[in-house]
């Protein structure tokens, strides 16, 4: 607003420098000596000065104005009768100043304009100005509101860490169990020196014991370290792409060090052959394979190998048989009574999914649903060698309902769905025989699961998604309690 402002100034400022020259320097150009002012009552001078000759009737006539109401100079001129000798001198004079005049007239016309445009031009901004203001309100009004919504989430968010910190106070006594670990370790270690130096210095049975108890808390707390609660997936990682839609593959997690065979199964109904990898490189590389011929077609997706037996659901039927590779028969059969099959109570997929078994640190688990369980999912621990039900656990999660779902520790997780935007979001514990809801998001980079395993040696999801075989690393949460110990 400063510059409009100035250039105002500057034209008033002119007008006015104008005036003043031409109430001054008019009288002298024209020869008019002789001037008379006249006063406005109360003796001071009016705003106007009138220029008179003294015979008016020869002599040219100006009359000039500062400003008129409307603040433009005027300057006005009045000429003699015609009788005057149009050769005189001064009419020449007059003629030039009146050119002069004129030309003044023009400026001041261009000056009012640019004045005029001028105000316009600073309305404009103050305008502008005004409209900036109410937008920077309206700013700082959001500001608060945005401030208000961070704290909100912040405060949020440190309500979901709050359940953590006595968990990071177990983990501080945890760590110090295992230094007492430590410590004993060394005093045995020690005593077991001194003692190969001078038997019969201290007793044997009680150093014996010593020994034995301090062994057991070990393997006690490696079985603690072993187990945990899941809290995270990684991204998925596509290790090859083969096979239909549908279909199941795995390692043995009780295998020997060193076997790292491959065991794939395409399809989910209507097939009886095995492809065997001699490992997990040959799979990814080439088609080289062993095939077992299966005594009768499996159903559904949820084969297991487990410890040199494939475990599987007969077709069209409840019964679960244990095929031994090494001996290429049937070893164990028998039914799991209740348990719907056929596409009674599948996954969501469908798929002929009823009854899908399953392994994890505890041993092998076969998850189905029951008539008596409303359709409601079923857990149960079986015995692996006589395939009898060890123990059984009824949840409130129906099977239809549920996308797949795996053991890790004890506990089964459940996917909200197969395709599009996944994620584990129900668990069941049988060590406590309680459920809860979760959110751990799980990337479906191929749209369609229709397999999905966890693999205790490995501490891997085996899934199968669209024709690719891809696997998840997990992320466990440990926590060892020294009274367990």
């Amino acid at each position: 607003m400063t510059v409009p402002l100035l250039k105002i100034g500057v034209v008033l400022s002119t007008m006015a420098m104008i005036t003043n020259w031409m109430s001054q320097t008019l009288p002298s150009l024209v020869g008019l000596n002789t001037t008379r002012l006249t006063a406005a009552q109360g003796g001071y001078p009016d705003r106007s000065t009138g220029v008179l000759p003294a015979n008016p009737e020869e002599s040219w006539q100006v009359y000039s104005s500062a400003q008129d109401s409307e603040g433009r100079c005027v300057c006005t001129v009045v000429a003699p009768q015609q009788s005057m000798c149009s050769r005189d001198a001064r009419t020449k004079q007059l003629r030039q100043l009146l050119e002069k005049v004129q030309n003044m007239t023009q400026s001041i016309q261009v000056l009012d304009q640019r004045t005029q445009r001028d105000l316009q031009y600073v309305e404009k901004m103050e305008s502008q100005l005004r409209g900036l203001e109410t937008k920077f309100r309206q700013v700082e009004e959001n500001h608060k509101q945005n401030i208000a919504k961070q704290y909100k989430a912040i405060k949020a968010k440190m309500e979901e860490l709050r359940p953590l910190i006595p968990v990071l106070e177990e983990y501080k006594a945890d760590a110090k169990l295992v230094l007492q670990f430590k410590e004993e370790v060394r005093n045995l270690t020690s005593v077991l020196s001194e003692l190969q130096e001078e038997m019969g210095a201290y007793d044997y049975e009680e150093l014996h014991n010593r020994v034995s108890n301090l062994e057991e808390r070990l393997r006690a707390c490696m079985q603690k370290l072993a187990c945990g609660k899941l809290t995270g997936i990684s991204d998925p990682i596509t290790i090859k792409t083969s096979g239909s839609r549908f279909g199941s593959w795995m390692t043995d997690p009780l295998a020997p060090e060193g076997d790292t065979r491959v065991w794939y199964m395409d399809g989910y109904h209507n097939n009886r052959f095995v492809r065997e990898y001699k490992s997990m490189h040959d799979f990814m590389t080439s088609d080289n394979f062993t095939s077992h011929r299966l005594p009768h077609p499996w159903s559904g997706t949820g084969q297991v190998v487990y410890n040199g037996s494939i475990y599987f659901n007969k077709f069209q039927s409840h019964v679960i048989i244990k095929f031994d590779f090494r001996t290429s028969s049937i070893s164990k059969s028998r039914q799991l009574d209740y348990a719907g099959f056929n596409n009674a109570y599948h996954y969501a997929w469908g798929g002929h999914s009823d009854i899908d078994l399953m392994v994890d640190e505890g041993g092998l688990w076969a998850v189905y649903a029951t008539n008596q369980n409303a359709g409601n999912i079923v857990i149960s621990k079986l015995n692996p060698n006589t395939l009898q039900i060890i123990k059984s656990w009824t949840t409130n999660h129906p099977k239809r309902s549920a996308g797949e779902s795996f053991m890790i520790c004890g506990t089964l997780y459940v996917t909200n769905g197969y395709s599009g935007g996944t994620k584990v979001y129900y668990a069941y514990s049988t060590n406590s025989s309680t459920y809860e809801y979760i959110d751990i998001p799980l990337q479906n980079k191929y749209s369609h699961i229709s397999m999905l395993d966890y693999n205790p040696r490995d501490r891997a999801l085996y899934a199968w998604n669209n024709g690719h075989q891809v696997l998840y690393n997990v992320t466990l949460f440990h926590v060892i309690r020294s009274e367990e110990l």
